[in-house]
């Protein structure tokens, strides 16, 4: 199994994310590119004691972003939506 910090990125806390959050406890996680669902549960319930019930990914494609004369473009980003079976996520402990 790759290390906690390789497969969970960050957080992703928005108005969407944190709807989810509190009507269909869903949270919402950047992952690792080349992680997969399996690792993507094991990692959130060993890094935060709560029980996974269901992952699912996408990947969102990178911008094309444009610098005077030259283009440049964004990495593709995956993202993982975790329902939970038991427990919450709490990222700012109020």
């Amino acid at each position: 199994m790759k290390p906690l910090h390789q497969i969970i990125r960050k957080p992703l806390i928005t108005e969407k994310s944190n709807l989810m959050k509190e009507t269909d406890n869903v949270v919402a996680f950047e992952v690792a590119l080349n992680s997969n669902k399996v690792e993507i549960k094991q990692a959130i319930e060993h890094a935060f004691d709560v029980k996974v019930q269901e992952v699912r990914t996408l990947i969102v494609a990178g911008k094309v972003k444009r610098s005077g004369r030259s283009f440049g473009r964004r990495s593709n980003v995956k993202k993982a939506y975790v329902t939970l079976a038991e427990g919450t996520i709490d990222f700012f402990g109020v």
